[in-house]
């Protein structure tokens, strides 16, 4: 089994932080919904700003808010204004690669959605892996390839 990207919003920022609560990250369900996240998921959380890395697990905040709210010990990894990356993940065979298709949302300054795409690994006949990144939703049948190739964040304009 292998550890795979399952979902991701990729630059979502801090809207507010809560040392006394218990814990985890509270989420606009509409982003985790629309993601594939669900609550008490674990997630990896990335800070674009000062490089913390943490693990917790998701709570779903007010519907529509566009809230992420850091709870408890991570409330000190994250700073208001601050652009995460916030990262579900899934365990899966090999062969079961092309079966998945995480879900990516990026985001505008006040946690509007800029981008929704996907994640489109496979293999060949021959053995070969494939990857690219998709516009759209995989539901949506969208077929327009963003970027292929060797994989950088820079290259995907996600930094």
């Amino acid at each position: 089994m292998r550890k795979v990207v399952a979902a991701k919003l990729h630059g979502i920022n801090v809207t507010d932080s809560d040392l006394n609560y218990h814990g985890s990250i509270t989420l606009d369900p509409d982003h985790c919904s629309e993601a594939g996240i669900l609550p008490l998921e674990f997630v990896e959380i990335w800070n674009k700003a000062s490089g913390a890395r943490i693990s917790t697990y998701v709570i779903y905040g007010e519907r529509g808010s566009r809230c992420c709210v850091l709870n408890g010990a991570a409330a000190r990894s994250c700073q208001v204004g601050d652009a995460l990356i916030i990262c579900s993940s899934a365990y899966v065979e090999e062969k079961q690669i092309a079966e998945i298709k995480p879900r990516v949302l990026t985001f505008n300054q006040d946690n509007s959605v800029r981008e929704r795409m996907f994640y489109d690994a496979g293999i060949k006949g021959d053995g070969t892996m494939t990857f690219a990144v998709r516009e759209g939703t995989p539901s949506s049948n969208a077929q327009n390839t963003l970027r292929t190739g060797p994989i950088t964040e820079s290259s995907y304009g996600l930094d």
